[in-house]
């Protein structure tokens, strides 16, 4: 090869330092999978609009990475909500809205939080503002540990949710559920068989009688999973993991024990599971093969808690 030996090495190097610089400007693109500055919160709906409003409350940061997080769940679900028409979701963070306003109007209300005797809901005021929205009629989902109430606040739960987890009575090991069938519902609509390892609790306390509640989600844990002794009274038993509950004045109720684990909310039965349910609370019409629920892999792994 013939030429100038300098001028070719200039070149050389002037190709890789441009190679270098693509590099820099692809890596400074990525989105940073804990700015979670991008999600628009207790922001709502126009004076004017007839859109459903949806509430979403996240609980503060808790667990390990891909545990527990309810920031980036919340707004797993509000992009999926966006998705149903006449919809608008509104979140708020860290256990409880900011602004009063942000439960007017509601027509149902989402809890995905820690649960037990830091529940937000029994703290301050908080449970004569949700006593309110029950008595009127409002919709309320609880999801994963938020089902977790003290055995002292079952008179209240009993009635607003149909069944809560009862610390020493209920029990919540990591297993794998095989949802083999699912009853006619319509929050099963479009939803299929599915099997998914979780932080499945059961051996829920449920109203007497089973009153208003309809088991939605249903499977056999194994025995050893079986953590305390009123669970084992039940040798073999197919047990319920997320139930549906009418009220008696008329409202809808939606628990779910699972979603301990973030990247489940990538299996499309089981977000569309929750949103159906989600939709069902708020009274909409959950269409028959089910809301739509598209979720890309990038939009799932964005808005994580920093842990």
């Amino acid at each position: 090869m013939r030429g100038n030996p300098w001028r070719r090495g200039g070149i050389v190097l002037s190709i890789a330092l441009l190679f270098a610089a693509c590099g820099w400007l692809i890596a400074a693109a990525e989105v940073d999978p804990y700015d979670q500055s991008s999600v628009p919160l207790e922001k709502q709906p126009p004076k004017d609009s007839k859109a459903t409003k949806i509430v979403l409350v996240a609980g503060r940061r808790s667990h390990g990475k891909g545990e527990h997080e309810f920031f980036a769940g919340c707004s797993v679900l509000m992009k999926l909500l966006q998705q149903s028409p006449e919809v608008f979701p509104v979140m708020a963070r860290d256990g409880w809205p900011k602004n009063p306003k942000t439960f007017e109007d509601a027509k149902t209300v989402v809890f995905f939080m820690d649960g037990g005797g830091g529940h937000p809901i029994i703290q301050k005021d908080h449970r004569d503002v949700v006593q309110k929205l029950m008595d009127k009629g409002v919709g309320f989902v609880n999801l994963h540990y938020a089902v977790e109430y003290p055995k002292s606040q079952s008179d209240h739960v009993l009635q607003w949710l149909g069944g809560y987890y009862e610390t020493g009575y209920s029990t919540n090991p990591h297993w794998k559920a095989e949802i083999k069938s699912l009853p006619e519902h319509p929050i099963t609509n479009g939803v299929k068989p599915f099997a998914l390892q979780d932080e499945w609790y059961f051996n829920m306390r449920f109203k007497p009688e089973m009153e208003g509640v309809t088991p939605i989600l249903k499977a056999t844990p194994p025995e050893k999973a079986r953590g305390t002794a009123a669970a084992r009274e039940h040798k073999g038993r197919e047990e319920i993991l997320a139930w549906a509950f009418n009220r008696a004045n008329g409202g809808r109720s939606f628990g779910f024990t699972g979603a301990h684990f973030h990247k489940n909310w990538g299996d499309e039965n089981f977000r569309r599971l929750v949103v159906n349910a989600i939709l069902w609370t708020a009274k909409r019409d959950v269409p028959k093969d089910g809301a739509k629920v598209e979720l890309s892999p990038d939009d799932l792994n964005r808005n994580l808690d920093r842990k």
